[in-house]
């Protein structure tokens, strides 16, 4: 991952809707999640969540058991003052996912959305899923979006990796069974399109 400070200085000087991965609504990820989740009462981290608005809209569905991290605190201030209370009923954190230091089979769903393609080490990816393994419950389900094959090869100034679902999967390792993968094209708020790529596993 890279350091925080890069990050810092992209969600200081842009609005939250003038960054290329924004969406009002995560439509995708919620319907991923509704079907993974066993109930509102599910354990659900939002990796690199930091001004998304997947979990104001997990808050309207009614989940009660919510966890935020990103490596930027500007991020995850700007979405703790946009929901005001209701965002006292999240645990936030600030890490590299790389180096966070998170409970052992504490989640029921893992969530990432353009997270995993800024990892361009393969030290940087074991050390990823090494976390998710320990971090979801058995059982628990992982669902990451990357840039597809025919996605940028660079966002906000930095390489990026493109996968299929096959390197995608490949990269998790036979613990995590594939159930569904599929790809969407993305409209960025500049009026341009990029191809994302969902997988979503569940951990064995």
């Amino acid at each position: 991952m890279h350091s925080g400070s890069h990050w810092e200085k992209i969600y200081r000087t842009k609005a939250p809707d003038a960054v290329s991965w924004y969406r009002s609504h995560l439509d995708r990820s919620l319907a991923l999640i509704e079907s993974g989740s066993c109930g509102r009462a599910a354990c659900i981290i939002d990796i690199g969540g930091g001004e998304s608005t997947l979990v104001d809209d997990l808050l309207a569905r009614g989940y009660q058991n919510l966890t935020v991290l990103d490596v930027s605190q500007t991020a995850l201030d700007v979405t703790k003052a946009r929901l005001g209370e209701a965002g006292e009923r999240v645990r936030w954190i600030c890490s590299d996912v790389t180096q966070a230091d998170l409970p052992n089979h504490s989640f029921d769903v893992w969530h990432d959305r353009a997270v995993f393609h800024f990892l361009i080490t393969p030290e940087q990816r074991k050390a990823y899923v090494q976390l998710a393994a320990r971090a979801v419950k058995p059982g628990g389900h992982v669902i990451v979006s990357t840039f597809g094959p025919e996605g940028p090869t660079q966002c906000s100034g930095l390489d990026v990796a493109r996968y299929d679902a096959e390197s995608l999967h490949g990269e998790f390792g036979e613990r995590f069974k594939l159930i569904e993968s599929f790809k969407e094209l993305h409209q960025t708020p500049f009026g341009t399109t990029q191809q994302f790529l969902y997988c979503c596993c569940r951990l064995v």
